[in-house]
């Protein structure tokens, strides 16, 4: 099964999206799952992921009930508060509806670097693992030492690294980005998602060659068998199709055999999430 393990749906709201500026034109506007079906067809994926962009409940209860009624949903990764004292019975609660496979909190946004590990967020992501729910790691580079020290101190919980951290690849950085990602590599509970890398780099003229060393960073650190392939749709559009995201992975992805290519497009994301085909 060949699986989008990363996009997002959305009805377009400018207030309550006001992270989709005035550079972002292209998607101003609604995402709905009849929109992402035919493009998934067209590329020949049998399914998604679809993840949180807002960090509300309400947008996790309508990307289930979105699920419900497209099977190609497999999966939705919601938002919780996982600060929250009363965390434990609100997974419980979420713990009914089984296509949600996971949680994540846009850490990328938060302004304290060590958010990923404030005991309030630490005893929300110990209580995962008991309801056999995933965390999606969203952050930037200089966030991936405390990422691997929150994932560090919970060996048995799942996580998977969102977009590599999003390194510096407009600008060409990367030794430092590398060195880190090595690191949380290191943690065999942690998997990572090669996805939204055109929105770092130069939105209308960045190139195949501006890419490789950003995934074969990726895969010398993780290994074939734990990256699972996003598109990051809509978001990607701003700076390239969905055809072309699926393009700039499949020219590196040619070296490997058949099955580690089936791994990477699709069984990595199905072991990961526990994806069912229906």
């Amino acid at each position: 099964m060949k699986i989008d393990a990363h996009q997002h749906f959305w009805k377009y709201n400018a207030a309550q999206h006001a992270w989709i500026d005035e550079s972002m034109p292209a998607i101003r506007r609604d995402f709905l799952p009849p929109d992402l079906s035919p493009i998934l067809v067209r590329n020949g994926f049998d399914g998604c992921v679809a993840v949180q962009a807002d960090q509300t409940e309400a947008e996790t209860m309508q990307l289930l009930t979105w699920s419900a009624e497209h099977d190609f949903i497999k999966g939705v990764v919601g938002w919780i508060d996982l600060q929250a004292s009363n965390i434990k019975g609100r997974l419980e609660q979420f713990a009914a509806f089984p296509k949600l496979k996971g949680f994540r909190h846009i850490v990328q946004a938060e302004n304290d670097p060590q958010f990923l590990t404030r005991p309030a967020f630490l005893n929300g992501i110990k209580w995962l693992q008991g309801f056999n729910f995933t965390y999606d790691i969203l952050i930037y580079p200089h966030q991936l030492k405390a990422a691997t020290a929150l994932a560090a101190a919970f060996p048995q919980q799942r996580f998977v690294l969102d977009h590599l951290a999003k390194p510096y690849i407009k600008n060409g950085a990367i030794k430092e980005w590398h060195g880190d990602l090595k690191k949380l590599a290191a943690l065999e509970n942690v998997w990572c998602k090669v996805s939204g890398l055109v929105t770092e780099a130069h939105w209308q003229r960045h190139k195949q060659s501006d890419f490789v060393p950003y995934i074969n960073a990726a895969i010398e650190a993780f290994g074939i068998n734990r990256l699972l392939f996003g598109s990051d749709w809509p978001v990607c559009l701003v700076a390239a199709s969905y055809e072309a995201v699926v393009a700039i992975v499949h020219e590196v992805l040619k070296k490997f055999t058949p099955d580690e290519q089936q791994r990477f497009w699709g069984l990595n994301a199905c072991e990961f999430y526990n994806l069912k085909e229906r």
